[in-house]
């Protein structure tokens, strides 16, 4: 598989999966953009798409630019001259659809100035807006045809001699968003970048971008994901990293593993558990910790971490590596147990 350079960021070919996420704020309001992608970044985000709709957006790119460290990405319909002008200030990759950027000529214009400065151009396909008639070619078979569409924008950027390119095709439908990526990467080697399109709010959304992000990872497709929420992109992010550590695919950070309680619990488990994993998510370290609700499965889950308790009558055992420390009343429960994971921690 080809790879891709966005930045700092390497993506494809076995590469670390990069997270990404958009702007909400408008992009001509350059101060609010750049408070908004330091915020993304501070919270993991890895690459940055702001929408570019005019002139005032281009323009304003040098400022962000110049004021954020995060690679960032110049999302762009129909108008080339945005993304010439967006190239000229040193945008690190484009997004457009070179088959609706105004002419072969005008794509060829993108691409060679995008050749000449080492910027990748992300084609991202869209089920709700297909070419004309291109859906009914492909028997109605949503999937074959973004696959069909992707096809056609490659070919115009590689009769351009542009080979330097990142594809997704979004659906807001998780089936059909699954069954195209799988086609695609059986089709294409350019690196992925999946999404699922207007998965709606934060409940919703997330699960939706679970399932079909989650599914095609656990597949080993894909090489760079956006979770699309209704919301607050921050929250994007959070939910992006929780996909990539249920599936092992972020090491770096502590997994609290916590059993849903039932009438033999004894002590506050969810307030001890919520507690315990709102204190470590930023503790970078790879280290599993168990908090468990009593004796049927908690011993066995402790001693499988680095560190855990497994709660009693009022009170929890402290494990460490499967070997009982101490016992601890509840009311020093989540002390302790942070105590020594921060102690172990370093």
């Amino acid at each position: 598989m080809k790879t891709v350079k966005i930045g700092d960021i390497i993506i494809g070919n076995g590469n670390k999966i990069a997270i990404q996420s958009m702007t909400n704020v408008p992009t001509h309001d350059a101060d609010a953009a750049i408070k908004q992608v330091n915020a993304l970044s501070d919270a993991g985000c890895e690459i940055v798409r702001l929408a570019v709709p005019d002139e005032a957006a281009a323009i304003a790119m040098e400022k962000i630019l110049e004021n954020t460290s995060v690679p960032l990405v110049a999302d762009i319909h129909f108008d080339y001259r945005l993304a010439l002008m967006c190239i000229e200030r040193g945008i690190h990759k484009v997004r457009i659809n070179p088959g609706n950027i105004g002419g072969e000529d005008k794509a060829k214009a993108v691409a060679d100035a995008a050749k000449a400065k080492n910027i990748p151009i992300r084609i991202g396909v869209n089920g709700g807006s297909l070419e004309k008639g291109l859906l009914e070619k492909c028997g109605g078979n949503l999937a074959m045809a973004m696959v069909e569409s992707a096809k056609g924008h490659v070919d115009i950027l590689n009769r351009c001699d542009f080979d330097d390119i990142v594809l997704s095709m979004k659906s807001s439908s998780v089936k059909t968003t699954i069954e195209a990526y799988r086609l695609a990467r059986e089709v294409f080697d350019y690196p992925l970048h999946l999404g699922v399109t207007e998965a709606g709010t934060t409940k919703a959304g997330i699960v939706k971008s679970a399932v079909g992000i989650g599914s095609l990872l656990a597949d080993g497709i894909g090489d760079t994901i956006r979770v699309s929420l209704t919301d607050d992109p921050v929250k994007e992010v959070e939910a992006a990293k929780l996909i990539l550590r249920s599936l092992d695919l972020d090491e770096n950070f502590i997994q609290v593993v916590s059993c849903p309680t039932c009438g033999r619990t004894k002590i506050d488990l969810i307030s001890i558990a919520q507690k315990v994993t709102d204190a470590v998510e930023n503790i970078p370290a790879n280290l599993k910790v168990a908090v468990m609700g009593c004796v049927v499965n908690g011993p066995g889950e402790a001693k499988d971490a680095d560190i855990g308790i497994a709660g009693g009558d009022g009170c929890a055992v402290l494990f460490k590596k499967g070997e009982i420390i101490k016992k601890i009343p509840e009311d020093e429960i989540v002390k302790t147990l942070l105590d020594e994971i921060k102690r172990i921690a370093g």
